[in-house]
C-alpha cells in the first residue's frame, strides 16, 4: 500500500475517534516515511487526541524544524505548551512564528485564549475579534471555551 493511502486510513480512524487503530496504522509506516511532514502532522494529531502533551510538543517542534512553512507545527506546539501550563511560552512562540501564521484564524483565536489566561483581557478581546472576522464559527466555539470565561463579560461589553 502506498504512503498516501496509509495516511488516509490512519486519518480516517483518527476522525472516528479510533485512536488505537490510528496509532496501529501509523506504526506500519516505514521509519523514513514517519519523518515526512504529512506523517509528522498525523502523529502530532494522534498525540493531541491522546492528551500526550509532551510527545505532541516534541513532534510539533520537529515539524517546525523540517517544515517551517507548515503553520500547524507552530499552532500545535503552542497549544501543547498552553496545556502544560506554559501559556506565556505558548503566546511567545506564536508571536515569533512565521508571518504566514497571521493568515490563520486559529492563530488569533489561540492568542486570545492565551492572553485571557494571562489576565490580559483587552488584548485577548482584540485577538478574538480578529479571529471572528476571519472565521465566524470561532465565535460559537469561544462561548464554551473555558479559557475565555472572563473575556465574555467585561466592562467593554460582550464579544
Amino acid at each position: 500500500m502506498d504512503l498516501r493511502s496509509q495516511l488516509r486510513i490512519a486519518e480516517g480512524y483518527l476522525e472516528l475517534g479510533m485512536l488505537e487503530d490510528a496509532r496501529l496504522e501509523f506504526d506500519q509506516l516505514q521509519p523514513e516515511d514517519r519523518l515526512l511532514p504529512e506523517a509528522l502532522q498525523l502523529n502530532v494529531q494522534i498525540h493531541l487526541q491522546e492528551g500526550s502533551w509532551e510527545s505532541a510538543l516534541a513532534l510539533s517542534r520537529q515539524l517546525c524544524d523540517i517544515a517551517p512553512q507548515a503553520n500547524s507545527g507552530y499552532i500545535h506546539a503552542a497549544y501543547c505548551l498552553h496545556e502544560l501550563g506554559r501559556t506565556e511560552e505558548a503566546r511567545d512562540l506564536l508571536l515569533e512564528g512565521p508571518e504566514s501564521l497571521r493568515e490563520e484564524p486559529v492563530f488569533f483565536y489561540n492568542l486570545g485564549c492565551y492572553e485571557a489566561r494571562l489576565g490580559e483581557t483587552d488584548s485577548a478581546r482584540a485577538w478574538l475579534l480578529r479571529s471572528f472576522e476571519l472565521d465566524e464559527n470561532l465565535r460559537h466555539q469561544a462561548k464554551s471555551d473555558p479559557d475565555l470565561v472572563g473575556v465574555w463579560t467585561t466592562e467593554s461589553g460582550p464579544l
